[in-house]
């Protein structure tokens, strides 16, 4: 898997270096990123971080525009500095000029949502579910409490959770 977005980061510096006529300086290559981010370029440590389980549901279309869409952040960063905006025109003209491909700011590929336990708690009031999430329902372990804002009573937790 790795040996394919390497190759395409690779041939995307080569275009890169042919449309500016100069050299630059090749990123460390990482698939450490989680979540709803494809990829990411860090500019300062020119470090690419890709999304292996994204990449894995959408490779084609993660080769062809993903990966030339991050590298373009870095040859933007390395040709006109820090003072530019993200998804400016020196990245739109990277992105149109050097690799021929629409300079979309975000991709389209389907994100699986993990599932979220709630914690429900309740006060005397009627119909008075609150759902916690567990950062908020550690706190309450941990002391903290929390007030209905109809009857100013202490919430209390039923024992029940809910998966959402």
């Amino acid at each position: 898997m790795p040996d394919q977005l390497n190759s395409r980061v690779e041939t995307c510096y080569q275009q890169a270096e042919t449309f500016f006529k100069r050299t630059f300086k090749r990123p460390m290559v990482s698939f450490q990123l989680r979540g709803q981010k494809a990829g990411v370029a860090h500019l300062h440590e020119n470090l690419l971080r890709f999304n292996p389980q994204l990449y894995k549901e959408n490779a084609e279309d993660f080769l062809r525009q993903t990966v030339p869409h991050e590298v373009a952040h870095l040859i933007a960063h390395q040709l006109f500095g820090g003072s530019i905006q993200p998804h400016g025109e020196e990245w739109q003209l990277i992105m149109r000029g050097v690799y021929e491909l629409p300079p979309n700011r975000c991709h389209t590929y389907a994100v699986k949502r993990r599932s979220v336990i709630r914690y429900i708690y309740r006060c005397p009031c009627p119909d008075s579910d609150f759902p916690f999430t567990a950062q908020r329902h550690s706190m309450v372990r941990k002391g903290r409490r929390y007030l209905c804002r109809r009857c100013r009573e202490p919430l209390v937790f039923s024992g029940e959770t809910r998966t959402e």
